[in-house]
């Protein structure tokens, strides 16, 4: 069965306290999904008109089980506490096996 990844790209950070909040409640959250943080932030080179942005990638054991936690209540809360602080891109992706 395919992994499922979130992928999320931060193009600003416009309130550092708001995502700190966020992370307090996202990694419990991310982890009860049984997400498991591969890249939070670090070194980025881009390339082929890419910009080099944070960058935050979750691994899943399926693309279902990353569309839960997404979903889920806990990660909902996290959402709330982040609010307006950033400006990202997030998506979820299926794996190849």
């Amino acid at each position: 069965m395919p992994k499922g990844y979130w992928v999320s790209v931060y193009r600003t950070i416009a309130d550092p306290e708001k995502l700190a909040a966020y992370n307090k409640l996202a990694g419990p959250a991310v982890r009860a999904g049984g997400g498991r943080t591969l890249v939070r932030g670090g070194r980025v080179v881009a390339y082929d008109g890419g910009i080099a942005e944070r960058t935050v990638l979750v691994e899943f054991d399926s693309f279902e089980q990353a569309v839960a936690a997404r979903e889920s209540a806990a990660y909902q809360e996290a959402l709330v506490a982040l609010s307006d602080g950033v400006e990202r891109e997030f998506r979820i992706v299926e794996g190849i096996d």
